[in-house]
């Protein structure tokens, strides 16, 4: 079980010295058991407390990282079933399926739609991360160089995929610089996977056909010195392999079993022939509780649903999602152009930002730092009010880009224009529309 707050004060070293930036050793005790601190900030703290505290602190499901770099993929250390718990960690990668089975063309149209497939919203790029290279030919050569081919043209996390091991030895030569996940040990050959894995510090994933067998390939693996395990439950019907996430999850998080304490692995791709119904089955295990989904191909249409899906489940639910504060330049704007003002939550920005460049209207969007709230929500907590909207319009630099002195606010802001033609003296206070869809038609009748 995690350390409370107490237990973990009684490990510090009490000296109320603030150094690690809160005033005493208890607020920041219960800073780390509430996640929001890193041990490394206490400088004091003794070795043998500090090894009891990583201890403890070290999630029931094990953080396993795939690749290297800015692109590496980090899934596990979760710590909570349901995300109103607390949160969920790591979002899962959604992988590609190529086999060294398929013509060049084929392989070509594949890479190209890794690079291509990557959507902007709500300030933030949603990509997929993972090629899974499969071998089918039995040929290590062939297998071998397709991996090379993966390598040189993509920035993905790559999973070579094989039950022989020299075929997978043959993988890891051409990419063993990217950390690959070598995929499979199994009972059959776990001596010789576990011996590639550790020689070239690989993760590697386990496929059984049982969790009883899955539990003991992977103590096999942690008595090798190999901790860096992804879980294949083997089980390809769509209700065993939910069945098996949720009974992975519970165990590892519940009764604390340690030889399910690591991320899993799942194959839509190999459940179901149908493209929308594989997309379906890789929905449900965005929620529960996959860390890499392999899916037969990426398409647009069932791709996007799925990254959206995976950033609304692995959004901190306390924490909305914000948008940086500051001037937005929609369609080439100049000094004539009008100028609106929003809250910096994501979705309202998206939906306004959206809007505006709708209208065809160039313009320039002021986005003011309101915590993540949106304009109702943070109009009624007294963040989004005059006296707080008019130092930010001063401070922005707005004047700098406008010959008039013209600003449009929400229509659910209205009653804010009065007290900010106070705070903005000279300036003409326009009440813009209380719904997003309005804004195409209301730019339409600006005049500077």
């Amino acid at each position: 079980m995690p350390l409370t707050g107490i237990e973990i004060f009684k490990l510090l070293p009490k000296t109320n010295c603030k150094e690690c930036g809160v005033p005493t050793c208890l607020a920041f005790a219960m800073s780390l058991a509430a996640g929001k601190a890193e041990l490394t900030a206490c400088p004091h703290v003794s070795d043998e407390s500090k090894e009891k505290l990583q201890e403890a602190a070290a999630p029931p499901v094990r953080l396993v990282t795939i690749g290297t770099g800015d692109r590496a993929l980090k899934v596990g250390g979760e710590t909570v079933m349901f995300r109103h718990e607390k949160r969920f960690e790591n979002p899962p990668g959604f992988a590609m399926l190529i086999k060294d089975t398929m013509d060049e063309a084929e392989v070509n149209a594949r890479l190209e739609r890794f690079k291509l497939l990557q959507y902007d919203r709500v300030g933030l790029i949603l990509r997929p991360e993972m090629i899974a290279v499969k071998n089918e030919s039995g040929d290590a050569a062939k297998f071998e160089a397709l991996v090379t081919r993966v390598k040189q043209d993509s920035d993905a996390s790559i999973i070579l995929m094989s039950e022989n091991p020299d075929i997978l030895a043959a993988g890891v030569k051409a990419c063993a610089d990217r950390k690959p996940l070598i995929y499979a040990a199994t009972k059959d050959n776990l001596d010789k996977v576990a011996v590639l894995a550790k020689e070239n510090s690989c993760p590697v994933a386990v496929k059984a056909s049982s969790l009883e067998e899955t539990a003991d390939l992977t103590s096999k693996l942690n008595t090798a010195g190999i901790n860096d395990i992804v879980i294949d439950s083997g089980s390809r019907s769509v209700r065993q392999a939910f069945e098996d996430q949720v009974i992975i999850r519970s165990s590892a998080l519940t009764k604390k079993f340690k030889p399910l304490g690591f991320p899993t692995i799942t194959f839509p791709a190999e459940m179901t022939d149908d493209p929308m119904k594989e997309a379906v089955i890789a929905s449900m295990f965005v929620a529960k509780y996959a860390g890499i989904i392999v899916l037969s191909d990426f398409q647009g249409e069932s791709l996007f649903p799925l990254l959206v899906e995976r950033l609304n489940i692995y959004t901190d639910p306390q924490r909305p999602l914000a948008t940086t504060q500051g001037i937005y330049e929609i369609g080439g704007p100049d000094e004539n152009s009008p100028v609106l003002i929003t809250t910096n939550f994501s979705l309202t920005f998206f939906i306004v930002s959206g809007e505006v460049e709708a209208s065809k209207v160039p313009s320039h969007l002021l986005v003011m730092d309101t915590e993540g709230l949106s304009v109702m929500t943070s109009w009624a907590a007294g963040k989004f009010v005059a006296d707080a909207i008019g130092p930010f319009v001063k401070k922005s630099g707005i004047m700098e880009k406008v010959n008039h002195k013209k600003l449009v606010i929400p229509g659910y802001a209205a009653a804010e224009s009065g007290g900010l033609e106070e705070e903005l003296p000279g300036w003409e206070i326009l009440v813009g529309p209380r719904e997003g869809a309005l804004i195409p038609a209301y730019l339409k009748t600006w005049k500077s």
